[in-house]
């Protein structure tokens, strides 16, 4: 069994982890994976120190891209055992129901997921206020999608055949957090699952991967199953972003032309300037959350921005006056071919030159 552990600044938990994973598995096969997305404290260099003295610990360090989901799928995908498991590198997941978790996998069931909300689980005591809003919110809204009720499809503490996850993979999202809706939603059958109680304990070190955005993000996923992948989520969120640049724009430019003396041109230019802005700080954040910009990076690609959404502006400008001079669409529809052309284009520099994946 290959246990696969996402991490990022976990490397006071590494050891800890081998050490409860080696006393509860003790009659189980079984190697630790720990994938890090490239941790500033050293995570991946102390996964590598107790990989050099044990053989059934692995490490897999990610540069240039981050989120659980992703990672979650790297590491299973680079396991060659009959199962997998999931657990976070935080501690807080209970790893001495693991053993439970394989054998309602091996008596029948497809998924077995360590759940709070059944009998005889809960969750910590230390559950921040937001933390459990996002949870409660996120089970309602995944109960109207999921084929199967799951009553607590927002854990991340699961165990599944690999094949079952090979199979499913090429349909997964792998964005976010929530890797278990991902694999739940995507297997386009209801899978058979069985839920483990375990208590969900308080964190001891390490820093939390959850911020007030992981709900948007799980918006996300559901709205990505929802249309059936054809149209991206990322694409989504770049829209929306866009339609609060507007509203920025919009604000902007009214508040302007209050200003003595001020051309229109000038002020346009100026709500054009910021609008811009917040909508690369936004993108930053939000749409390319995964793959977030940072330091000079952040200037240079800022920089691009402006340029790849100048040109997208010119091309929404020409494109609505050809429309309406050759008598093909009002200002109405001609605008809105213009602005669709721009997002388009924008999205397209955005995701081929300020955010690039590696």
């Amino acid at each position: 069994m290959t246990v696969i552990v996402p991490c990022y600044n976990e490397a006071a938990n590494i050891a800890p982890m081998v050490e409860r994973l080696d006393a509860v598995l003790q009659d189980i096969a079984w190697e630790a994976v720990f994938v890090d997305d490239d941790s500033p404290d050293g995570t991946t260099a102390r996964v590598r120190e107790i990989a050099a003295e044990d053989p059934r610990v692995r490490g897999i360090r990610r540069i240039g891209r981050r989120g659980l989901a992703s990672a979650v799928t790297e590491g299973a995908l680079s396991s060659s055992a009959t199962y997998i498991a999931v657990i976070d590198g935080d501690l807080q997941h209970d790893e001495t129901i693991l053993p439970a978790m394989l054998a309602a996998v091996k008596g029948g069931a497809e998924v077995a997921v360590g759940s709070r909300h059944v009998e005889g689980g809960a969750a910590s005591s230390g559950f921040s206020t937001i933390r459990a809003a996002v949870s409660d919110a996120g089970t309602r809204l995944a109960a109207l999608l999921l084929p199967t009720p799951v009553r607590d499809p927002m854990s991340g503490f699961f165990l599944m055949p690999r094949s079952l996850f090979e199979a499913v993979a090429p349909r997964l999202s792998a964005r976010g957090f929530k890797i278990l809706l991902d694999v739940l939603l995507s297997a386009r059958r209801p899978l058979r699952v069985a839920e483990v109680a375990y208590h969900f304990r308080p964190r001891v070190a390490g820093e939390s991967k959850l911020d007030a955005l992981v709900l948007l993000e799980y918006l996300g996923l559901l709205m990505d199953k929802a249309l059936g992948g054809w149209l991206p989520w990322r694409f989504i969120a770049f829209a929306g972003v866009g339609a609060v640049g507007i509203l920025v724009h919009l604000a902007v430019l009214g508040a302007a032309s209050r200003v003595p003396g001020l051309s229109f041109d000038a002020a346009q230019w100026a709500a054009t300037f910021v609008a811009m802005t917040v909508n690369f700080l936004l993108n930053n954040r939000i749409t390319y959350r995964d793959m977030r910009l940072k330091g000079q990076k952040l200037l240079r690609g800022l920089l691009i921005f402006y340029i790849g959404c100048s040109v997208g502006a010119v091309a929404n400008v020409g494109i609505a006056v050809l429309l309406l001079r050759e008598g093909l669409a009002g200002w109405g529809l001609a605008g809105a071919a213009g602005a669709l052309l721009a997002v388009v284009w924008n999205y397209a520099i955005s995701s081929t030159l300020v955010w690039r994946g590696r």
